[in-house]
């Protein structure tokens, strides 16, 4: 490399006999050429540059290249004569280099022999026992989820609707059964040519799945760790408050309806044979429960451990004890609405009678009816009488749907809980936060129409 390099351009012909051409006219516009070049490189004489100070890359610039240029031909130089040197004999190692030397090619040796053991021979048979495993676990999960769906008839319900744990352990027990799936289809996504935008909602659905078991699992240990260090003080304000709320509350309840409640004149028969009647099973349940009492610890003991599968699981597990433990309520619910609902059917029947009329069944609809005199007599007694007794019904009727709604709103508390830890859309949100681009989205297009003047 050199600052001045070789010009590539030729200069102008020599003028000289070889130049001279027989023609006069073509050497006569050659000479005329000439001369206004010569006038023309004589004024651009006259002008200068002006030059600026060189800066310190500019003045070392010469003795950069020059060391350049002697590094290339040191280097063509080594290359030529390098067949020429004879190589130097290597001197014998010392014992300690030889221990050090010996030790390393140990350590190697074991380290390709350990990833050869682990590759060859750990790899295969740990991946045929986890494929083993997902076949058997499937298997199971197959047969719980059948047991769970199985309906005594058509009409009635499965397991699934009435357990609040058999419907976690179902969605559970499909998630398992899902996730390998969605990590195969997720796979073929990534090593294949498809649109990665096919996958996003699937991709989204599975990482969600995940973290959600994640967390939902971090919180069962935590919950499940204070409920078996506290199982005796967990069982022991439980059987407290469902005592004086279900137990001795209802029975009071009760004792204050069949003496004029609030001034309201009911019929003291009535209210007294259904407060009887109601108490004498508030008696029975509480003997019962008294008997089932001492498992009680040992039952949230339980519902603790099961805390390390998911904070889900022992949410549903109270949910169930509730329904358990407050069956009574439910049974009372139902007798008076079936009472209410009988006497309210009863006396629609009679108010017709009065109109002379009657409720066609087969074409549901109401048509006139002539009546003798004893079965008008005999209907406007049983109207009245049952037109009295109303009034006592109904107030029974709307404390114990009271209770049971109350029981109602606590169970949807835990199953709004039970919705949030399973379905809540966290990763979702996360990517909404982090990157909305990466969420599936919709596409709009816009028509424009351009008008073409002629």
């Amino acid at each position: 490399m050199s600052l001045s390099p070789i010009s590539l351009a030729l200069g102008d012909k020599p003028l000289g006999p070889l130049n001279t051409f027989p023609n006069a006219d073509v050497d006569g516009e050659i000479q005329d050429e000439r001369s206004r070049k010569a006038r023309l490189v004589s004024k651009l004489a006259l002008h200068t540059v002006v030059r600026h100070v060189p800066t310190q890359k500019e003045r070392f610039l010469p003795t950069v290249l020059n060391q350049i240029n002697c590094s290339s031909e040191i280097s063509q130089l080594l290359v030529k004569n390098a067949p020429l040197v004879v190589t130097r004999q290597k001197r014998s190692l010392s014992v300690g280099e030889r221990v050090v030397e010996s030790a390393t090619t140990l350590w190697d040796f074991l380290l390709v022999l350990l990833w050869h053991f682990l590759a060859v021979w750990l790899y295969p048979l740990v991946a045929r026992g986890m494929i083993v495993g997902l076949v058997f676990h499937r298997c199971i999960a197959e047969v719980v989820l059948r047991v769970m769906e199985w309906r005594f008839r058509p009409e009635s319900l499965a397991l699934k609707d009435v357990s609040a744990t058999a419907q976690q352990v179902d969605i559970r027990l499909q998630q398992t059964c899902y996730w390998p799936i969605q990590y195969f289809t997720l796979r073929k996504r990534k090593d294949g040519w498809a649109s990665v935008t096919d996958g996003h909602a699937e991709y989204i659905r599975f990482y969600n799945s995940l973290w959600l078991v994640a967390n939902d699992v971090i919180i069962g240990i935590a919950m499940g760790s204070y409920i078996i260090d506290n199982a005796e003080g967990v069982a022991s304000q439980i059987n407290n408050v469902l005592s004086d709320w279900t137990v001795e509350g209802l029975r009071d309840m009760i004792v204050w309806l069949t003496d004029a409640p609030a001034g309201l004149k009911l019929n003291n028969e009535l209210a007294v044979f259904l407060g009887a009647l109601f108490i004498w099973v508030i008696d029975c349940w509480k003997e019962c429960a008294g008997s089932l009492r001492p498992y009680l610890p040992r039952v949230i003991y339980f519902i603790g451990c099961s805390s390390f599968a998911g904070a889900s699981m022992p949410i549903s597990l109270f949910s169930d004890l509730l329904s358990a433990l407050t069956v009574h309520i439910y049974c009372f619910y139902t007798a008076s609405a079936r009472i209410f609902h009988w006497q309210l059917t009863i006396i629609v029947s009679l108010f017709h009678l009065f109109r002379g009329k009657k409720h066609n069944v087969l074409r549901n609809r109401i048509d006139s009816c002539d009546y003798d005199l004893d079965q008008l007599l005999l209907g406007t007694i049983l109207f009245a009488l049952l037109s009295f007794l109303l009034p006592t019904v109904v107030v029974f009727y709307l404390t114990f749907t009271s209770a049971r709604m109350a029981i109602i709103f606590l169970k949807a508390g835990l199953d709004t809980l039970l919705a949030c830890l399973n379905h809540f859309p966290l990763f979702a949100l996360m990517l909404r936060i982090k990157d909305s681009r990466r969420l599936p989205g919709t596409f709009s297009q816009h028509i424009h129409v351009y008008s073409t003047t002629n």
